[in-house]
């Protein structure tokens, strides 16, 4: 079956039928109306709509075919014909609203730089942030999705809540207690739509556009920087060194400093305890804010990690944000914060006004999933898995790049950093996808004026220990080529 077409056809009053009709459905083609690709109503369910005999709908369709608005595919219907956008009557003025003064509009909110290639995937992919999703059990999360369904066709319709659903909340608050030692309650948490959005919505709350000073680590993660931009954040750069942020450095009037300690984004390393206890005092003499973005921690390689700053907080200062997207799956776009009790209130309403609450269904199966210790054995099975494939990528790198690749250090996460110094690793990014190589500079991830060792940023989750070799080979074939 297809659906009615729902547009209403102005026919003239007077004059022919055929003329009247035919200039309608021309002009609803013209206008953008009725989209390239769309299948029109058969002759006689238009004749019934518009009030015309079926000869006059079969007429006005071969008219409109013969010159060239739709294309016949016989029992197949009528379609409306791909037409070049010069025959498209649709306003392309930049200033529709010229009144509109956003930073988004002025193109100052903030972005993700752009990808350096297009095109489909290539065969070896390092991409970055992606989670091993073959080996993940999906028997399992859809047994649980069928108990939520179950669950919600025997209770009320409703919205759900904007804080997150309870027995999630609950779930993460044992989780991040258990294997970050991040004392909380359900109370503490907000679930929001992936880190991202925590991200967002901490900064919506926070910046005072146009005055709130925000440091960012640098290099440092970009999407946390878009938040902060399109929040109206004055940003400052902040160095990074062996031991993570470098606090004597950070400008004495941020009030809000972004850090990813358990593993730097993108270079690896951990903040070291004594950094950690000396951001936490610095923040405290000028009354600012941390927040703490643990985006892969669970997946470390030593035996236990340090304490999170959120963990060490006694003032109320850290915002600890985390995410599922990682550790499950990227597609259940699930995050959360641990929010300080004086900001939790906002950050609900703030949470709210951009789209009410995430999807209970999706809520209550992660819930569930977590709770029957679902989570912990998957993140187990990971972290030996990941473990490997690091090694395996560590050998791989020293064998074909040799002294040309410096790989910086990391006791975590998903990904490596390779130091490239004196090569151009945007050119060699492109070279290397048309090689079948997917790979990134970790220029884009440097702000300001401030520039570091040229390099590429190693995504692993996604890629199996078996197809490393061959792509780290392929990689060093195209680098001797620059």
């Amino acid at each position: 079956m297809h659906p009615t077409l729902e547009l209403d056809l102005q026919l003239a009053a007077r004059g022919s039928r055929l003329a009247s009709l035919h200039a309608a459905l021309r002009e609803a083609i013209a206008s953008g109306r009725l989209a390239p690709g769309l299948r029109l109503p058969s002759s006689r369910e238009l004749a019934a709509q518009v009030g015309v005999s079926r000869n006059t709908a079969v007429a006005a369709y071969e008219l409109l075919a013969s010159e060239g608005w739709l294309e016949s595919r016989g029992a197949g219907g009528s379609f409306v014909a791909e037409l070049p956008r010069a025959a498209v009557e649709v306003s392309d003025r930049a200033s529709v609203a010229p009144w509109a003064d956003s930073r988004w509009l002025r193109g100052e909110g903030g972005s993700w730089p752009a990808s350096l290639v297009s095109g489909p995937a290539p065969a070896y992919h390092f991409k970055t942030g992606m989670p091993e999703v073959a080996g993940f059990p999906f028997d399992v999360l859809r047994r649980l999705h069928t108990r939520a369904l179950q669950a919600a066709a025997r209770e009320p319709a409703r919205y759900p809540d904007a804080q997150g659903l309870r027995a999630l909340r609950e779930a993460i608050a044992g989780h991040v207690s258990s294997s970050r030692a991040v004392a909380c309650t359900a109370d503490d948490v907000v679930i929001t739509a992936g880190a991202q959005q925590a991200l967002d919505l901490i900064a919506r709350v926070l910046v005072t556009p146009g005055h709130t000073v925000a440091a960012v680590e640098n290099p440092g993660y970009p999407p946390q920087r878009a938040a902060l931009q399109g929040a109206g954040a004055r940003l400052a750069p902040a160095p990074v060194d062996d031991e993570g942020l470098v606090v004597a450095a950070l400008p004495d009037d941020a009030r809000i400093v972004c850090v990813t300690p358990s593993h730097q984004s993108p270079l690896g390393m951990a903040m070291s305890l004594p950094r950690r206890r000396e951001l936490l005092n610095w923040a405290a003499v000028r009354q600012a804010v941390i927040v703490e973005d643990d985006y892969d921690g669970e997946f470390r390689f030593t035996s236990r990690p340090l304490d999170a700053l959120k963990t060490l907080d006694r003032d109320g200062r850290v915002f600890y944000v985390g995410t599922l997207s990682k550790i499950l799956l990227p597609a259940l776009r699930l995050g959360y914060v641990v929010a300080p009790a004086w900001a939790r209130d906002a950050l609900v309403a703030a949470k709210h006004a951009s789209g009410f609450g995430s999807p209970t269904l999706t809520q209550a199966v992660v819930a569930d999933f977590i709770a029957e210790g679902h989570l912990l054995r998957h993140v187990r099975r990971l972290r030996g898995e990941y473990a490997e494939r690091r090694r395996v990528l560590e050998q791989a790198l020293k064998r074909h790049l040799g002294d040309k690749a410096q790989v910086y250090p990391a006791i975590a996460g998903l990904h490596l950093a390779v130091a490239l110094p004196g090569v151009d690793t945007d050119e060699l990014t492109r070279r290397a996808w048309g090689a079948g190589v997917g790979v990134e500079p970790l220029s884009r991830y440097w702000w300001g004026k401030g520039r570091g060792p040229a390099g590429l940023v190693l995504g692993y989750g996604s890629i199996t220990a078996a197809r490393i070799p061959e792509a780290v080979k392929r990689l060093a074939k195209v680098l001797g080529t620059l």
